[in-house]
């Protein structure tokens, strides 16, 4: 994560962008959902391709149930990989879980997603497009 300098101190704080990014992983590792929708703005446009479908919903309560659909009922959730970073003043995040969620079949799954987003003034993600891998079988 970059930290710019503070013009008047010698401390370092993060740009708005990238505390919410950050927000929005720490949820993820916590397996919060809760944390995760909010680090959206209210009126987030999210976009997501999918491996089956197009997904473009824009409201926080349409991105939190969409998460919710995805990771809600795992059994174990686990972190296994995050980046955070910026791609022409547009946020970058990306990240990988491990789970095992009964509705998916038995076994361990993998799933890589990645997010590029704008930040509101208040620091929220705001136009939100994610691309998905599904949840792919790990092997044994």
């Amino acid at each position: 994560m970059t930290l710019i300098p503070s013009p008047d101190t010698t401390t370092t704080v993060q740009p708005p962008s990238l505390v919410a990014a950050g927000r929005f992983i720490d949820g993820l590792a916590a397996g919060d959902l809760d944390a995760v929708a909010d680090a959206v703005a209210d009126d987030v446009r999210f976009r997501a391709l999918l491996p089956r479908r197009q997904l473009e919903l824009q409201s926080r309560e349409a991105f939190r149930s969409t998460f919710d659909t995805w990771f809600g009922n795992a059994d174990h959730w686990e972190l296994v990989e995050a980046v955070i970073g910026e791609v022409g003043g547009r946020i970058h995040l990306r990240w990988r879980l491990r789970l095992t969620k009964p509705d998916l079949g038995p076994g361990t799954f993998v799933v890589e997603q990645q997010i590029y987003a704008d930040a509101g003034p208040d620091g929220t993600l705001r136009d939100v497009a994610l691309i998905c891998t599904g949840f792919r079988p790990e092997p044994s």
